[in-house]
């Protein structure tokens, strides 16, 4: 398994890039199919945010490409959480693999296949409400109000349905669709 470790905002010290390739080999037994590993460490240089050492990686293998991102205040902390991560990923695919049955009806090993995606995503829930009509900043206000990551509205100027979300280096983004 061939393991690529970059940096974006930060140097990558030896001993970090050893550390990363020591805990990233670990994978290789819970997946054994794996090609590459891309690991990029980055420092957000937002003093407001606390875990700003942030790792985040790609698996290629056979059928899934696996992506996990975790952020700590120190680096080996967001490595140790990002390989947590991947871990716990590995073991639902090929749980769900060995509950779908293999090639000719029996469970599979420990090999990713393509054919564990291909069921239907399923809605677990549906929501119903009133949009209201108002501008982006009143959705901000009323995104924060309500403690969730976006807020569905429908603008004042326009009358289109709009979405403001919280982005993660703290700022917010509006989603205005076009027909």
């Amino acid at each position: 398994m061939e393991v690529q470790v970059r940096g974006r905002n930060v140097e990558v010290t030896d001993s970090i890039r050893a550390y990363a390739e020591q805990k990233l080999g670990k994978l290789e037994r819970h997946l054994q199919d794996a090609s590459r590993v891309e690991l990029e460490l980055a420092l957000e240089r937002n003093p407001s945010i606390a875990d700003n050492h942030v790792a985040e990686a790609t698996v290629w293998t056979r059928g899934p490409v696996l992506r996990a991102r975790e952020a700590s205040g120190d680096s080996k902390a967001a490595i140790d959480q990002l390989v947590d991560k991947l871990t716990r990923q590995m073991k639902r695919y090929r749980e769900k693999r060995r509950r779908r049955g293999g090639r000719g009806g029996e469970p599979s090993g420990d090999v990713f296949e393509p054919t564990a995606f291909e069921s239907e995503p399923t809605i677990v829930k549906t929501k119903q409400f009133a949009v209201k009509p108002m501008s982006a900043e009143e959705a901000v206000l009323q995104l924060e109000l309500v403690g969730h990551d976006f807020f569905v509205f429908r603008h004042a100027d326009s009358n289109d349905v709009n979405v403001v979300y919280r982005r993660r280096d703290g700022g917010y983004g509006l989603i205005d669709p076009q027909a």
